[in-house]
């Protein structure tokens, strides 16, 4: 990268940065300059992809707290913008580890990377490994649907090998596991935790692009040569964690003398009991593993309310990427879109919530590693700066529109709650619709930050672009479907000519609904009989 460029982006962003004067009992207008100069600055090469546990990581902490600063924002802290997350980092060597699967009395010709990955769950360098494979089906315990994929069998010190996704709606049930949608016993979190609590010594996935809804590359590029990260308190994970191609689990299954199909078309059925596998797990596995302390950034706008100011709406989005890997080539994920666009957009809308303030306060929380889990998230649930009992909403940003402005918005979530009739005043405020529900088919509800709220009892959710593009209609969907290639990979990279007005658009829905909320008489609450409506913890 240029030096004058990152001193123009720099200097621009800075002189952005100070809030113009506006009527308080206004919402003042997101502008796009101070939105792209973040934007552009967040994505650059300057800031290495801004890797959990990276020199890149660190600068843009640095740089969003000065930005806060510069803004007025009071530290969310008491004295501090910074919240501190410990973290274990932990780096998988396979040179260095003999781990082995062995069917058949013989082992598999497979290799770390192409035909599957590994790592230790516990944060432990090394383990041996002599552990009977088990088959389980959907790893899934799930009393609200009565079904149980462990019934019968003693896991203890087993490896357990399961699918990702959910039991698929029949004829007889469409809706059990809310039918063609995901829910969070399908999500691959849920699968560790759940072994973990069932006693395995291990889990291996058994990858699909339809059932993970994104390809093995994605898998690769999170687990291979790169340092992946958990919470370094609190309860750990199995020993081993991983994932397989299909080619494999079917190389595995044949070999220890199964079909692989049958037992999936018997791990749809509420009988199903676990399959144990004339297979084992053998060898070592050796993982570099650090301690690290990372940190969410939390600026406030103090309420204007003598009593509701002591209520928050909080804003956020996750400032972390993929960093630098490799050691040829492009090795910076500069994750321009996923998610410089939402950490843009947040201090973009941070300046105008100062000039023009609400009754209850407002944090912009920009949250760590959310890539390796959803942990800076995790952590601030956990050991919140705001009482959760107080926190009114999450509104989250995440991977925002790059295309063009819509006519609708995606709010997919907040029907769960309260926040489902605000949401609609506000799209209508802006001569816009919210978008056509659709079937959360890759989980999308449980895998952004907004979901560690969720499990909290916060009303929570993302806000997402729209689809009904108002500029050549057909060209702009295929250039948002497009992004789909470039999605973790390096060439999520920020382009100068993309039409910003639709993440302005989202910038300014996201603050005005959270201007409704901060208004409003009460806190919003949860439907009845929703699987989240519990009371606020803490």
């Amino acid at each position: 990268m240029k030096t004058s460029f990152v001193a123009s982006a720099l200097a621009m962003s800075l002189a952005l940065a100070f809030p113009v004067h506006a009527d308080a009992g206004k919402t003042a207008m997101v502008q796009e300059a101070p939105l792209r100069a973040h934007l552009q600055f967040l994505a650059s090469d300057l800031l290495e992809g801004r890797g959990t546990g990276q020199r890149g990581g660190d600068l843009t902490v640095a740089y969003l707290e000065t930005q806060a600063m510069a803004l007025g924002l009071k530290p969310g802290n008491g004295g501090s913008f910074r919240q501190p997350v410990l973290i274990a980092g932990v780096k998988t060597q396979p040179a260095e580890s003999t781990l082995k699967l062995e069917a058949g009395g013989k082992p598999l010709d497979i290799a770390f990377g192409k035909d599957w990955v590994f790592a230790p769950g516990d944060a432990t360098a090394a383990h041996s490994f002599n552990a009977d494979l088990v088959f389980v089906g959907y790893g899934i315990t799930a009393p609200d649907e009565q079904w149980n994929d462990y019934k019968g069998m003693d896991l203890k010190g087993k490896i357990l090998v399961m699918m990702v996704n959910d039991p698929q709606p029949t004829a007889e049930q469409p809706n059990r596991f809310n039918g063609k949608g995901l829910t969070y016993y399908g999500r691959w979190t849920y699968k560790f935790e759940e072994a973990q609590r069932q006693g395995a010594a291990g889990v291996l996935l058994i990858h699909t692009t339809p059932t993970a809804s994104y390809g093995w590359s994605v898998i690769q590029n999170s687990w291979s040569g790169v340092e992946r990260f958990q919470l370094a308190a609190g309860t750990l994970g199995t020993q081993l964690q991983g994932w397989m191609t299909d080619d494999t689990a079917r190389a595995l299954f044949t070999a220890a003398g199964q079909d692989l199909d049958a037992l999936r078309a018997a791990a749809e059925k509420k009988d199903f009991k676990p399959v144990p596998l004339a297979a084992r797990l053998n060898g070592e596995m050796k993982a570099a593993v650090r301690k690290v302390e990372q940190f969410n950034v939390a600026a406030v706008v103090p309420g204007t309310d003598p009593k509701l100011k002591d209520e928050v709406v909080i804003y956020s989005a996750h400032w972390d990427h993929l960093g630098k890997q490799g050691d040829s080539g492009d090795t910076i994920f500069n994750g321009a879109v996923d998610n410089a666009s939402g950490s843009a957009a947040l201090l973009a809308m941070a300046q105008q919530a100062k000039a023009a303030p609400a009754k209850r306060s407002q944090m912009f929380l920009w949250v760590a590693a959310e890539e390796q889990g959803l942990l800076g998230s995790a952590a601030y649930a956990s050991s919140p700066l705001w009482p959760l009992a107080k926190t009114a909403a999450n509104l989250n940003l995440d991977s925002l529109n790059f295309v063009g402005a819509t006519r609708d918005i995606g709010t997919q979530g907040s029907e769960r709650t309260e926040l489902g009739k605000l949401a609609e005043t506000a799209a209508k405020s802006m001569g816009m619709q919210i978008a056509a529900a659709k079937p959360d088919l890759a989980g999308g509800y449980f895998r952004s930050d907004h979901f560690n709220f969720a499990k909290n009892g916060v009303p929570a959710f993302s806000i997402e672009s729209g689809r009904d593009y108002i500029k050549d209609p057909e060209g702009s969907k295929a250039k948002a479907q497009a992004y789909g290639k470039r999605y973790h990979q390096v060439s999520d990279e920020y382009d100068a000519s993309w039409d910003l007005s639709g993440m302005v658009q989202t910038a300014q829905y996201t603050l005005n609904l959270g201007r409704l909320i901060a208004n409003a008489a009460k806190l919003p609450e949860w439907k009845a009989g929703d699987a989240f409506a519990v009371p606020r913890n803490k």
